[in-house]
Parts: C-alpha cells; sequence; structure tokens
C-alpha cells in the first residue's frame, strides 16, 4: 500500500502539526508562550520539594518570557519576536508553558485565561500543565470556552513506566496520567501529551514498547524531547557523580531512534515536535548544534532514505 493510504494525504511522511493547523485554520498559526508564575505540586512542599530532577524552565523558554511582565505585555513582546520571523502570521495561541498552569483557584486561571483571550490576534488557548493538576471542574469550564476558542492541554507525562516517573521525582504515576486523559477526553477537550526519549533507566526496548502505549491514549497531539541534562538541576550533580550512569544520544543516534518510534506511532496522532530545542547555554555537555528546523530536515530525509513513514509498523 502506498504511504498516503497511512496518513492520508499528508505531503510529509508523518502527521505534522503545521499541516495540522494549516487544516484547521486555513493558514499558519503560531504560539506565543507565555509565563504566568506559575509553580508545581512537587516544588511548593504539596509533594514534595526540588521539582523533577531534569527540570530547568529557564532552558527553553523565550527571552521575554518573565512573569513579573503581565501576560498581555508578554504576548505583545512575542508577536514582535516572531515577526521577524513569520511576518505574515496574523493569527496566535497563548502557550501557558511554565511548570503546572492549572495549578491554581479557578478564579485566578480563569483571569488569566480570559486576559490573554481579550487580546487582538489571540483565537484560543494551549494550556500546559501536570496530570495530577486538573479537576472536573475546570474541564468542564475550559471546555465552554472550546466553543469559540481553540483550547488545547498540554500534559507533561515524560514517560509511561512509574519506575522512571519515581527515578526522576515526577511527582506523579502512570495511572494520573491515564486518568487525566481519559476526563479530559470525556470533556471533548483537545489535549497533547509531552513525553522524554531516553531517561535514565530506559532501554531502547522500552521506549519502543512506550510507543505502542502512546498509540492508544486518547490524545491528539504528542511532543517528543531527547534528553539533555541542564544546569542547575538535581540531574546535572549526579551526572557530575558517575556520568555512565547516562546515555546520552547523538543526532544520528536519535533520529534513527526516532524513524522507528514514527514507525510504530498511531498515524491518527499529529506529531508536534521530535526533539528539544534548548538554549545551548543551559546544557550540561555538548548540544548537537543545528537548529530544530535542521534536525527536522534531516529526520525527513532519515524518513525519504529508509522509504518508511509514520504508522507503517503500527
Amino acid at each position: 500500500m502506498r504511504m498516503e493510504k497511512y496518513i492520508w494525504g499528508h505531503k510529509r511522511r508523518f502527521n505534522s502539526y503545521p499541516e495540522y493547523f494549516k487544516a484547521h485554520f486555513g493558514s499558519r498559526v503560531q504560539k506565543l508562550t507565555v509565563d504566568a508564575g506559575f509553580t508545581c505540586p512537587n516544588r511548593d512542599g504539596s509533594k514534595g520539594h526540588g521539582g523533577c530532577t531534569f527540570c530547568n524552565n529557564n532552558a527553553f523558554s523565550p527571552g521575554y518570557c518573565i512573569p513579573s511582565k503581565s501576560i498581555t505585555q508578554q504576548l505583545e513582546e512575542g508577536i514582535q519576536f516572531h515577526k521577524m520571523r513569520y511576518r505574515r502570521v496574523e493569527k496566535y495561541l497563548a502557550y501557558f508553558q511554565a511548570y503546572s498552569n492549572t495549578y491554581g483557584p479557578l478564579v485566578q486561571l480563569k483571569k488569566m485565561y480570559e486576559e490573554a483571550l481579550t487580546f487582538p490576534g489571540i483565537i484560543g488557548l494551549i494550556v500546559g500543565t501536570r496530570p495530577d493538576c486538573i479537576n472536573d471542574e475546570l474541564l468542564s469550564w475550559l471546555a465552554g470556552l472550546s466553543e469559540d476558542h481553540y483550547i488545547m492541554i498540554e500534559y507533561g507525562i515524560e514517560s509511561c513506566y512509574n519506575s522512571t516517573l519515581q527515578r526522576v521525582n515526577r511527582g506523579h504515576t502512570f495511572e494520573d496520567s491515564i486518568r487525566a486523559l481519559e476526563m479530559t477526553a470525556h470533556k471533548g477537550i483537545r489535549q497533547g501529551a509531552h513525553f522524554i526519549i531516553g531517561l535514565p533507566g530506559e532501554t531502547e526496548k522500552d521506549i519502543l514498547g512506550e510507543v505502542d502505549i502512546i498509540s492508544e491514549m486518547p490524545i491528539n497531539i504528542v511532543k517528543f524531547h531527547h534528553f539533555q541534562i541542564f544546569k542547575d538541576t538535581q540531574m546535572a550533580g549526579e551526572y557530575e557523580l558517575d556520568p555512565s550512569a547516562f546515555r546520552l544520544f547523538s543526532m544520528d543516534e536519535y533520529l534513527e531512534l526516532m524513524v522507528r518510534i514514527i514507525e510504530r506511532l498511531n498515524p491518527g496522532i499529529v506529531v508536534d515536535r521530535i526533539a528539544s530545542e534548548t538554549n545551548p547555554e543551559y546544557l550540561v555537555t555538548k548540544g548537537w548544534g543545528p537548529r530544530y528546523d535542521e534536525v527536522l530536515r534531516k529526520f525527513e530525509e532519515f524518513l525519504v532514505k529508509r522509504d518508511t513513514w509514520q504508522g507503517r509498523v503500527y
């Protein structure tokens, strides 16, 4: 069977995020990252202190995202930041990214989300959070918003294995993730999931098995991030004590593995990212070097060379 049979006529060999948005909105839509000053339950003492051992939010937050600035100011600066690269974009999504953006009283969340939605050009919200920071009341309110706006919740799941989640001090279980996904799907809200590929203790067999689990989840979009070690994290200290306990993929090694991941992934799931995009100043070890779009281009060359595509062995 031809490739198009599996991914429904997409021009690319995987179900890509830009094509998804173009089909949905008819034009490019740009995400504008917002840092609204949230924290996490495993940082403030509710579940623990110190947060996830791998986490340093500064490593991937744009320079204009400072919680002391208002949401409106961050959106204004975000539009100016992105217009240098995407001048024809007229539609935007406010992306509440840093930490857990549903971790607060509903009255506070409503005020923040509504401030973003009233900003000119904003057509919806993407809300990043943890699966243990969601409840029925908030989901019902977001479901109402989704009738007139594009609403998506992005859950940081990171791994399907409880042993890994415990190893990195995640503070929630995989069962919590399934519960949150099922609750969100029941409300009819779009949802995405983040996973880190190559977390300590996980073999390639584990990772590929995880893809089979992901493929059956009720998610619309997935983000894959390659494992990296950031400065000023607990994991950086662990790496300094014993570097042999960690596997850091070269770019080619990772892209070879990502080809096998994409082949197994449900073709109906949209792929937002295949790798991380990080400020190299925050990395403990040397990064790959190329920008994300260059990494993505090389990945697509791998797919063509192997004449394979998303879902080929799903």
